[in-house]
């Protein structure tokens, strides 16, 4: 399952807070398969999607996964990274083998 970090469920509260979506979050969609990966979407939703899976933290970040995206992003931590410009960046990472904190379904 993706993990989050704190970093990541506060930028999401705080993203979906700015957009007037309180109670949506983020949402995960595979654009295009490639040899090397997943081409992903990323985009603030109101509520999930028929078949998403939903990720949640204590904080109230959601995350909303497509199917294709659960599956390409089931061993990946979700972080925040900053920029030279200082822009905050969402970043997909590999799980480290002793185990980042995991955000809870619901």
């Amino acid at each position: 399952m993706l993990a989050m970090t704190d970093a990541a469920a506060q930028a999401i509260s705080a993203l979906t807070e700015q957009q007037g979506e309180e109670a949506g979050g983020l949402r995960f969609a595979v654009q295009s398969e490639q040899e090397e990966g997943a081409q992903l979407s990323l985009a603030v939703a109101p509520s999930p999607e028929e078949g998403d899976q939903v990720l949640g933290t204590e904080e109230g970040a959601r995350v909303f996964l497509e199917p294709q995206a659960a599956d390409f992003l089931d061993d990946k931590v979700l972080d925040v990274q900053q920029d030279d410009e200082g822009q905050l960046n969402f970043a997909v990472m590999q799980q480290p083998e002793d185990g980042a904190p995991q955000a809870a379904a619901e």
